[in-house]
């Protein structure tokens, strides 16, 4: 083999190629705009990590298996070619399949359409190291990815799961959502065509790009720089997501605490935050988001995040599950409500806190729905009037637990 890597990998993809090559992490999310050459990396890691691993073989996953032939399959059959070592492969075209002759290791396709058809999939040497979804975005969701990963993910003790994709405008977006999540095995990683030496990509397509940028900026952000640009049914846009230090924390001395019940197969949310009024700042810095969870341990684990036993706030749709909260110990009592109050608690939070600080790690299901509220379009594709009331049990739980204040600001009494 005579061409060399960096003929191949962008330099914005070195790091990453070192963390591959270290097992660093098992899952990667290379999210990117058009020409960020992320499906080329990840065709370049799935080819030389099975030739560099007699017991490695890989899998090439789209949702839907029409499309594996001419992206993923095209892609590897490509690298093959510019690493010139055409020689070593059997390439198939009925059924797709790639087989590296020296040791029969196999890089098998195969469409998603219903993930649990992926359990049958056996190998007659070695286990799937090398897993690649492209186009993640075009899948149901995570869960669809858990039940592949649960089939695919055994056999072996070192895995390298590769997941590329142009991040969709929405933030509510299951994908962009799942980027924010911290996972300690996890690398997000995000690139551009501008990370990449321009002959590769050629004139026109530099020319295309310029063009989009000058006639439509907003287009050119989504589709060349890969960044969320949003759809415009955003609620939020004051959410910052960052690690809320241990040091921020201890300062923190104007706690509250809010709590919505569950109901059914909607999981208990209690949100503990801290609200700089002088600033308009509020952290959200811890949660408990679960589901089937009865009332005795609801309260040890609400106990044991707030051990102060500082005020809760809650939904004061259950006043026998509140009386019961307090004759365990808990410091609480029922949201005031009122007409309109789910509309002006959104409002508050939306419009008059400049900023919301959510620790994602500490905290990600507040990060995922603060993030990914919409005002849902009607059949005509215009916005509705009113705020949606689904995905927004951690979102509740903060109205509840700001509820003074925004009475308060209403001039009206408080508790």
């Amino acid at each position: 083999m005579h061409v060399k890597l960096t003929d191949l990998i962008a330099p914005s993809f070195y790091s990453v190629h070192q963390a591959v090559k270290n097992n660093a992490y098992t899952h990667y999310l290379l999210g990117g705009g058009r020409g960020s050459t992320k499906s080329t990396f990840a065709g370049v890691e799935m080819i030389l990590g099975i030739m560099q691993d007699p017991e490695a073989n890989g899998i090439a996953l789209r949702k839907v298996g029409l499309y594996l032939k001419e992206s993923v399959f095209s892609q590897l059959v490509w690298v093959i070619d510019k690493l010139q070592i055409a020689h070593l492969w059997d390439i198939k075209l009925n059924p797709l399949e790639l087989t590296y002759n020296p040791t029969g290791q196999k890089i098998l396709f195969r469409g998603a359409d219903d993930p649990r058809k992926l359990k049958s999939i056996k190998l007659q040497k070695g286990y799937f190291k090398y897993i690649w979804y492209e186009e993640l975005d075009d899948f149901a969701g995570m869960e669809d990815i858990r039940i592949i990963n649960e089939s695919l993910l055994r056999g072996g003790d070192i895995f390298c799961v590769l997941y590329t994709y142009n991040p969709p405008k929405s933030q509510r977006n299951w994908v962009n959502a799942e980027a924010l999540i911290e996972r300690s095995d996890r690398l997000v990683h995000n690139s551009t065509y501008l990370d990449v030496p321009q002959h590769w990509l050629g004139a026109q397509f530099l020319i295309e790009a310029e063009h989009l940028k000058e006639t439509r900026p907003d287009l050119y952000a989504h589709t060349y720089l890969g960044e969320v640009t949003g759809t415009g049914a955003e609620v939020f846009s004051n959410i910052t997501l960052r690690k809320i230090l241990k040091a921020e924390i201890e300062k923190f001395d104007k706690i509250k605490n809010g709590l919505d019940f569950g109901y059914a197969g909607d999981p208990l949310a209690f949100i503990k935050m801290h609200y700089d009024k002088t600033r308009k700042r509020l952290y959200i810095f811890d949660e408990i988001y679960q589901v089937k969870l009865g009332n005795t341990a609801a309260v040890e684990l609400i106990k044991k995040k707030n051990p102060e036993n500082i005020l809760i706030t809650a939904d004061s749709a259950e006043p026998r599950t509140i009386a019961e909260f307090k004759r365990q110990g808990l410091k609480i009592r029922g949201a005031k409500k009122g007409p309109d109050s789910i509309d002006h608690g959104i409002k508050f939070l939306s419009e008059e806190i400049e900023e919301i600080i959510i620790d994602s790690n500490r905290c990600p299901n507040a990060a995922r729905e603060f993030m990914g509220y919409e005002i849902e379009l009607d059949k005509h594709g215009n916005l509705k009037g009113e705020y949606p009331d689904k995905d927004n049990h951690a979102i509740d739980a903060v109205r509840y637990g700001m509820e003074s204040e925004m009475l308060a600001k209403r001039g009206l009494r408080t508790f």
